[in-house]
């Protein structure tokens, strides 16, 4: 099983997976196996792929694909024959403050045998199994080491896909930040290695252990949770100062008073800005009419000389579509624009970092999107111009999603013993995501957004998949049939809205047995499982 082979199929060789062994004769000829590839996954991750694709919607292929080798490997390693499921395991969910280090976590794992590490990013990962190896620690880094993981006597880390990392064996799971949000795979189907990693640990009777600084509510009801002492807790998160932009005077614009002290005198300062180019939202001076798109209506952007529509792509000269008016002004602005000006106002280099490049990274300044969170090791101050964007952003999870940036520039500010802060402006400083940061507790969250999620009836809750595409409102139809001959119960279906559904239900086993009970009409069709946003 799990075995990488090729068949021929109407005069091509079609690639494929041993998922069953069967002696019984079968009904009909079998094609010959044309070619045996190499190995692949191993008979218990076979399984689990069949459940995941009940999980999120997908097909088995695409998990058996993940879990399978980035490389041929045609001859599988020798390993000791995995035990039978020993007795369960409660899952543990360990907070712990950001400026702490997790390498005495992943040893303790490494301790227990054949342990399985997953990770945020690969820079993590590669510097984790760095320091293993150099403790002398016997670590496989994935996915170049997939071999030596399947071998056996080491520790395996990796980032999400690693999650369907071979092992002989499985003696201890842990997750690594686990609210991350690039745990979760962004194409359909969209399945979240936290999840994968739980089943995992339950079905092999493994222990379990999901750490981060700011837990999500999933995670939350997976496991018991366990806390650091307040003062831990307190020493691992940096000074927190609180800009009231409700008490300034008017024309200050995006950068405050305390904003300009502040970056004429630190030595390395991070401003993050989640708004792209010059300027995302502009008006005519002379008419007051906002700057839209003729072909759709959307808002333009300043792009270069002229006007780019961020829907459409459209573009115009900067003139009012209304009135004619070559004057316009700036109300919302992007980080190009915010980097300009930031740097005529504190006179020192300030450079530009987003997803799409980087440039000037030595300067003592950066202004970017939340990209340059990851673009940097450390910092002195790391500022959010403009927090309320994050708090008020039209996500069930954006409460969660703004405190866990908040954790992240944490960590490269460092503890509060290091002198580093965190400078938030906003006109919403009695936020429980801005009093959790500031008291360092984050059960200040987790209760009102706990209260908020089920008030709106939002994951976790309860479980809910989008779907969209050309398809969709067959699926749909058929969706509602099922539900009104009383095949599934406790179905909701919301929408349309923009071409998109919403499919609810009390929990994932009516969900997704909905889903697949489902046949999928001809055409385009996504279905988001777990949406995270």
């Amino acid at each position: 099983m799990g075995t990488i082979v090729r068949v021929e199929l109407h005069r091509r060789r079609v690639g494929g997976w041993v998922v069953a062994l069967d002696d019984v004769p079968p009904d009909r000829p079998l094609k010959p196996i044309a070619k045996v590839t190499g190995d692949g996954p191993a008979p218990e991750l076979v399984d689990l792929s069949r459940w995941a694709s009940w999980r999120w919607a997908g097909r088995t292929a695409v998990f058996l694909r993940t879990a399978s080798p980035p490389r041929v490997v045609r001859t599988r390693v020798d390993a000791v024959a995995a035990p039978g499921p020993g007795a369960a395991h409660p899952v543990e969910v360990r907070r712990v403050p950001p400026a702490a280090d997790l390498l005495p976590l992943v040893r303790d794992a490494a301790g227990s045998g054949e342990a399985l590490v997953l990770a945020p990013n690969h820079a993590m990962a590669t510097s984790l199994a760095g320091r293993l190896r150099t403790e002398g620690v016997a670590t496989a880094l994935l996915p170049d080491d997939w071999s030596r993981a399947t071998s056996g006597g080491c520790v395996a880390i990796g980032t999400r896909a690693a999650a369907w990392a071979p092992r002989p064996r499985l003696d201890a799971v842990l997750v690594l930040d686990e609210h991350d949000e690039a745990y979760q795979e962004e194409r359909a189907p969209t399945w979240h290695a936290r999840d994968v990693a739980v089943e995992r640990a339950r079905r092999a009777g493994a222990p379990c252990t999901l750490v981060s600084p700011c837990p999500s509510l999933e995670a939350l009801d997976a496991g018991a949770l366990i806390t650091p002492t307040r003062a831990d807790e307190r020493a691992g998160w940096p000074i927190v100062e609180v800009v009231d932009r409700r008490r300034e005077p008017p024309g200050l614009g995006l950068f405050s008073e305390r904003l300009v002290t502040v970056a004429r005198h630190a030595q390395r300062v991070v401003c993050v800005l989640n708004r792209k180019g010059r300027a995302r939202l502009l008006a005519c001076v002379a008419c007051g009419e906002l700057v839209r798109c003729e072909a759709c209506g959307a808002a333009m952007q300043q792009d270069g000389e002229g006007l780019r529509c961020t829907r459409c792509g459209t573009t115009r000269p900067s003139v009012c579509a209304a009135c004619g008016s070559a004057r316009l002004k700036t109300l919302r602005m992007g980080v190009t624009r915010a980097a300009e000006e930031l740097e005529a106002l504190v006179r020192r280099p300030v450079a530009e970092v987003t997803a799409d490049g980087a440039s000037k990274q030595r300067a003592p300044i950066l202004v970017g999107t939340e990209a340059v969170l990851h673009r940097v090791r450390s910092a002195d101050v790391v500022v959010f111009l403009d927090l309320d964007q994050e708090l008020l952003a039209p996500r069930y999870r954006a409460a969660e999603q703004a405190m866990a940036l908040l954790a992240r520039a944490a960590r490269l500010v460092g503890g509060r013993a290091g002198g580093g802060r965190l400078l938030l402006q906003t006109r919403l400083p009695d936020h429980e995501v801005i009093s959790a940061a500031v008291h360092a507790d984050p059960d200040r969250l987790i209760a009102p957004e706990r209260a908020r999620r089920a008030q709106l009836r939002f994951p976790p809750v309860t479980a809910m998949a989008m779907v969209s595409g050309e398809a969709a409102g067959a699926y749909v139809d058929t969706l509602r049939a099922l539900s009104a001959q009383g095949t599934v119960t406790g179905l909701e279906i919301l929408g349309p809205a923009d071409g998109r559904w919403l499919v609810r239900a009390p929990d994932h086993e009516r969900l997704c047995d909905a889903l697949a009970m489902a046949p999928r009409p001809t055409g385009r069709l996504r279905v988001n499982v777990d949406p995270s946003r």
